[in-house]
């Protein structure tokens, strides 16, 4: 399963999270898997200040999972078909943007980062989990 070339403003949407996660790992880099919603103005300002550019620099492996799409199938890290629905039930993700950092297996390797409380922090908070996540991706 391939991955489709997002529009410019997005993040890569993964047709098999086991797939981006093994991606990540390759690299030595955690899985962050951004939950979203469609039209969540704060999800836009993580996606457009953080997670894009670092992405285009090549600092992070992320994806993102529509929260409310329950037609869009993907691989679940357990191997069967799901949606982004699904996962956000099944991660218990009440909040858009929460982010996810993850392992290879869909771990989690650092504290998730629920909404988006003050904007001129959500850049050392995120630096702070990404740090974290790749200290124990390296000790595992």
């Amino acid at each position: 399963m391939s991955t489709p070339t997002p529009p410019h403003d997005q993040l890569p949407v993964p047709a098999s999270l086991p797939q981006a996660a093994q991606a990540a790992a390759a690299r030595g880099e955690p899985l962050v898997v951004m939950v979203t919603l469609r039209g969540c103005a704060f999800c836009d300002v993580v996606r457009r200040h953080h997670l894009l550019p670092m992405l285009r620099r090549g600092e992070v492996h992320a994806v993102q999972v529509d929260m409310l799409d329950r037609a869009t199938p993907l691989e679940g890290f357990d191997g069967r078909r799901t949606t982004g629905y699904e996962l956000a039930r099944a991660w218990r993700i009440g909040v858009a943007p929460t982010l996810l950092f993850l392992d290879a297996r869909g771990r989690e390797l650092a504290e998730r980062l629920e909404g988006m409380g003050l904007a001129e922090f959500y850049g050392p908070y995120l630096e702070e989990r990404l740090r974290q996540a790749r200290q124990r991706l390296r000790t595992r």
